[in-house]
């Protein structure tokens, strides 16, 4: 089952048909968890949020799909980036959104991430590496450009494959899977700290190898970032209860790696 919690959700599953289904058109999001005053969902990869400037010609936001799915409105608490997949919290309220928001804040909530990246990482280990965010007129915290906000990552390795494929100038592609768990919220926190470790995610257009995003493409048909979301754990704004939420990456990510692990020697 992709997705639980404590407190009897609405879950969803995918199927055998998911990479199939995310090349079409989205008209309707996998709701992971719901009730009356929340809602959490499976966000593709590629999918924004909300309407930005990041892209104009972008006519798909999951808070509009979300809106028309349930036929009300909703509040979102946090973000994912574009390219990012996976567990998505939404409030159904303005109250409770506040409360949320100000917990992923004041880093109450727990969160985890699954990533491929280059190379052979430590079995574990944490980044604490501060930088100043881009600047944002609507964001007075990055107005102070050469204010550097702390950012600190723990991570976990969990598999390491070598293909026998040259990469670059190495004589083959070596990668990790990752257990990512930010302890603060910076924007592109993971994406900056695994470059700045110079261990960076594939298919990562931003922050990323641009001749391992070219293997990729090439070897394994890989065009996203492998970047997924797959653990929330907070406390519900009204019973206090704590509520855990976990999926598998879908079917888009775990084929890359599946079939990583095949090449591998």
């Amino acid at each position: 089952m992709p997705g639980e919690n404590r407190a009897n959700p609405t879950l969803g599953t995918r199927g055998p048909m998911e990479v199939e289904a995310e090349a079409k058109p989205i008209t309707a999001l996998e709701i992971i968890y719901r009730d009356e005053f929340l809602v959490a969902v499976y966000k593709p990869a590629g999918l924004l949020v909300h309407r930005s400037e990041i892209d104009r010609r972008e006519t798909r936001f999951a808070v509009q799909l979300l809106r028309d799915q349930l036929g009300q409105r909703v509040h979102t608490v946090h973000r994912l980036d574009k390219p990012t997949s996976g567990l998505m919290l939404f409030a159904l309220n303005t109250e409770d959104a506040t409360r949320l928001s100000l917990d992923f804040q004041e880093q109450k909530i727990s969160k985890q991430y699954s990533a491929l990246v280059r190379g052979f990482m430590p079995e574990q280990g944490h980044i604490d590496y501060a930088y100043a965010l881009r600047y944002d007129p609507l964001d007075p915290a990055t107005h102070d450009q050469s204010r550097k906000l702390a950012a600190v990552t723990h991570y976990r390795c969990a598999r390491q494959f070598e293909v026998d494929i040259p990469l670059g100038r190495y004589p083959s592609a070596r990668f990790s899977v990752l257990e990512l768990k930010p302890k603060t919220g910076r924007k592109h926190q993971l994406r900056r700290h695994m470059k700045h470790l110079s261990h960076p995610i594939a298919g990562d257009t931003t922050y990323g190898d641009g001749r391992q995003n070219q293997w990729m493409r090439t070897h394994l048909n890989c065009h996203r970032l492998m970047l997924c979301a797959t653990h929330l754990s907070f406390l519900h704004p009204r019973s206090g209860e704590t509520i855990e939420m976990n999926v598998k990456p879908d079917a888009s990510f775990s084929d890359v790696v599946n079939t990583i692990a095949r090449q591998s020697s």
